[in-house]
């Protein structure tokens, strides 16, 4: 499933390529031709995520919000420029990426498909896959706009951008009302609550109230998107980690500095995360080792995946388990 750097990113792709422009809004596979018809021809006028839910709005006062859920991913096309970098991409933003934009410019394989679209110079025409991943295709005998593949629920077109969605689990029109209703009902998100000083303090003691208030485990407080907006199981899992918190322990016997401590790093990693397209959760790295991260899940994490191989601190197997229907790992020695 995306995480929140993913739709961050996806939502940057939007406002650098349709906001502000007229749209064509179809759909395709037609099982959401009301809601297109009622968006379609409009202005894009913004565009902007909250965790995991994205919301597009138009000069008509309607928005379109969508949630990809675990399978859903959007196929850009066109001329599109990457959003973090102001630079331009071709590929698919959604599951999982399979080329790497790292800092110094250097592009690499990612066999694990988490990395960000690389950067690839001035804008042009070509396509990106985007949802937990992104994925490059830059095939020279692309044209434009490209014929709708598969199961398209909705396509938005412009005259220089197309942009396909598969398989979200929510796809829906909504007045202004509704979407402040979806949002109240969300936890903080440190992209959109980090202005002023005042309201990051906010959002910072939201979180920790939250937390500190339920008697429910930590592991599970951190992906309820009514306590903490965006944090899904790869973040999760290295954030307690990072931590060194236990993942069974209820909300409510975290310390408050340990609570604060957890906030401040989702703050870091997001931003991290949203810079760079990939959930780099090791710090310090340096040369190859960094070059290696950059390229390789299995070089990033410190736990995520790497359930029965060596901590990397202590040398305990790290633990696998389930926990809400979800994979957690973490390693019963550090996190004790």
């Amino acid at each position: 499933m995306p995480e929140g750097h993913s739709v961050h990113r996806i939502a940057r792709q939007f406002a650098r390529n349709f906001v502000g422009k007229r749209v064509a809004v179809s759909s395709p596979q037609g099982r959401f031709s009301e809601g297109a018809t009622r968006i379609d021809g409009r202005i894009m006028t913004d565009a902007r995520a909250v965790g995991k839910q994205m919301f597009l709005e138009f000069d008509n006062g309607l928005w379109l919000r969508v949630h990809l859920g675990l399978y859903g991913a959007w196929d850009f096309a066109g001329e599109i420029t990457t959003d973090a970098t102001i630079r331009s991409a071709g590929g698919r933003m959604g599951q999982t990426n399979q080329r790497g934009t790292v800092l110094d410019e250097a592009s690499l394989d990612d066999a694990d498909g988490e990395d960000s679209v690389h950067s690839i110079g001035a804008p042009r025409k070509a396509r990106l896959r985007m949802s937990e991943s992104e994925k490059e295709d830059d095939n020279p005998d692309f044209t434009f706009p490209p014929e709708p593949v598969g199961q398209v629920r909705v396509r938005l077109l412009t005259a220089t951008a197309v942009a396909d969605l598969r398989g979200p689990t929510a796809c829906e029109v909504l007045v202004a009302e509704q979407v402040q209703a979806v949002i109240d009902r969300l936890g903080p998100d440190p992209i959109n609550d980090s202005g002023t000083e005042s309201e990051r303090q906010a959002a910072e003691d939201r979180f920790v109230s939250a937390v500190r208030r339920k008697g429910t485990p930590i592991a599970l407080l951190l992906m309820d998107q009514s306590v903490v907006s965006g944090i899904g199981n790869v973040y999760r899992a290295e954030m307690l980690f990072r931590a060194r918190l236990n993942p069974h322990t209820p909300g409510k016997q975290v310390p408050t500095d340990i609570a604060v401590a957890l906030w401040r790093d989702w703050v870091y990693l997001l931003e991290l995360g949203v810079a760079t397209g990939q959930m780099m959760t090791m710090d310090g790295l340096e040369g190859d080792d960094y070059a290696k991260a950059m390229a390789s899940r299995a070089d990033r994490h410190w736990v995520y995946k790497r359930e029965g191989l060596p901590c990397r601190v202590c040398g305990t197997h790290i633990t696998m388990e389930t926990m809400a229907a979800r994979k957690l790992y973490w390693c019963p020695n550090c996190q004790a």
